[in-house]
């Protein structure tokens, strides 16, 4: 059955007809053309399609297009303002917190919601996104640093990646 979803992303209206069993991330991605917002495991395990649905980080892979109805959805494209990075976004590029970028995206809005909800971001509390990745073990001094810090000289190349 085909229902109409109508609902705000990135501070924008927006509406599609889907399926009843149309998931948020199909929406973002194949009606609305995010393609930031990601599928990583198929199994609501890894984050990878973290988006914020009111405020509250939802893994987009778990919840129902219709469920949405009437939200306010952020996604990684409406993280940014205009060309200027978010300073979360800044503080994962100067911590090289990423490799393939795939789950990047899961992994900051994670981390947006860390932060907001914690006063202090530590390892114990580094985003519920899991991937293997051996760069996800720079995303908790990512969170830490809310905002742009530099590399310290003579940070350890592992196996030739950058």
């Amino acid at each position: 059955m085909q229902k109409t979803v109508s609902l705000t992303v990135n501070g924008k209206p927006a509406s599609a007809t889907v399926e009843g069993r149309t998931l948020l991330v199909q929406l973002l991605r194949e009606h609305l053309g995010l393609t930031g917002t990601h599928v990583g495991c198929d199994t609501s395990q890894c984050g990878a399609c973290v988006v914020h649905v009111n405020g509250e980080a939802v893994k987009s892979c778990t919840l129902l297009a219709v469920q949405a109805e009437g939200a306010n959805v952020l996604t990684i494209e409406g993280v940014a303002t205009g060309d200027t990075l978010h300073p979360m976004q800044e503080a994962f590029r100067n911590n090289h917190a990423l490799q393939c970028g795939f789950c990047t995206p899961g992994m900051v809005m994670s981390a947006l919601d860390l932060v907001k909800n914690t006063s202090k971001a530590t390892s114990a509390a580094a985003p519920a996104t899991t991937t293997s990745c051996w760069r996800s073990r720079r995303v908790p001094p990512s969170c830490a640093a809310r905002r742009p810090r530099p590399i310290p000289t003579g940070w350890p190349r592992s196996n030739g990646h950058g």
